[in-house]
Order: structure tokens, then sequence, then C-alpha cells
């Protein structure tokens, strides 16, 4: 914690970088990963503070739109769309995943009974090779599933049909730094 605490003292006060974030935010890109901590989007993209909505949950899992028990999650992309006015959402799966890694080998987890009841909603659950320790076909899968769950959601379905909204699948290799995006024309992940 000691070098963390140590960057934070020396990381401020910068008002001359940052005055200008004060008067609001206008992010072009809602950046949905998971809460892993070797993905950081703004390493990855090059962003800087005030580009990227960013929605980090475990398995970057999208939960199903369902508007009598809203969750944050669902909020967080409303937000993002209706009011922040995103063009773009990325939905960015990682290789070497815990939680989807744990779903494509079918892990007990009943000794983490939280994580077992929020990796059951990412139904249907991903396949791939479960003796590939990147699990880069379960995560793909799992990434294309989460953008199809998206599209359920109201304002994603209409700004999509309006044309002022994209959805992008990336795969990003912790171990090599490559970033892979879906191209729907081949129905692969191919280098960005």
């Amino acid at each position: 914690m000691q070098p963390l605490i140590d960057n934070a003292r020396s990381f401020g006060p910068r008002p001359e970088e940052f005055a200008e974030l004060a008067a609001g935010q206008s992010p072009q890109v809602l950046f949905i990963t998971c809460s892993d901590s070797r993905v950081v989007p703004a390493l990855i993209t090059g962003a800087r503070p005030g580009q990227l909505f960013e929605l980090r949950t475990a398995g970057n899992i999208v939960p199903p739109y369902t508007p009598e028990r809203p969750s944050s999650e669902a909020a967080t992309v409303e937000y993002a769309v209706e009011v922040l006015g995103v063009r773009d959402i990325v939905v960015c799966g990682h290789s070497h995943c815990g939680a989807v890694g744990a779903l494509v080998r079918g892990d007990d987890l009943t000794g983490v009974p939280a994580v077992q009841s929020w990796l059951a909603g990412a139904d249907p659950r991903p396949t791939g090779g479960e003796a590939d320790p990147a699990v880069a076909e379960g995560v793909q899968n799992h990434v294309l599933a989460q953008l199809l769950r998206l599209r359920s959601y109201p304002c994603v379905a209409g700004g999509s049909t309006a044309g002022r909204l994209t959805l992008h699948g990336w795969y990003y290799e912790v171990h090599t730094g490559a970033v892979l995006a879906h191209s729907g024309t081949t129905d692969t992940f191919e280098a960005l």
C-alpha cells in the first residue's frame, strides 16, 4: 500500500491539468470490463481523465435488464447513454480471467457464495477449451453474450437503432498487451 500512498502524495495537486474537469464530463465511450487488477482501461486505450466512463464487474458481466429491480450496472449503462451521450460501448474481456475460467470449467464456488450467485448471471455459461489457461475462446464467447445482453437494454437498443450508438467487443491479452476486436464480417476476434 505504501507505494500507492507515496504516488498519491506526489501526484497532486495539478490544477493546470485538471481544473477544466470540474465543469463536467463528456466521455465518448462506456468501457465495460472486468474488475481484474491487470486490466487498466486508460492504459490500454491511452485515455485521459474524462474520456472513458467505466463499468467494472467481476467477469465483465452485464446483468439482465430488469426495470422492476434496477442494478447499479443498468444505472451506469443508462446514465452513460441517456445523460452523457456516449457514442460507443466497448465490452472488453481478457485472457486468464478467473471468473470466466471458473464458468468454463464448472468450478465449485460454494465457498464464495456471492461470487457464485453473481457468476450465475452469466447465462448462457461461456464455453471454450477447459485446458486453455488463457480461456481465450470462453472469454470471447462471453464478450459476445454480454453484447447481446446489452442490446436488450432499452437505451442501448434505441441508441443503436437511431444510429447514435455503436457496440464493440474486445479481447485483451494480459500476457502480451494485444487487443483484439470482434469483426462482424468474419465473426472472429482480430487485431485492432
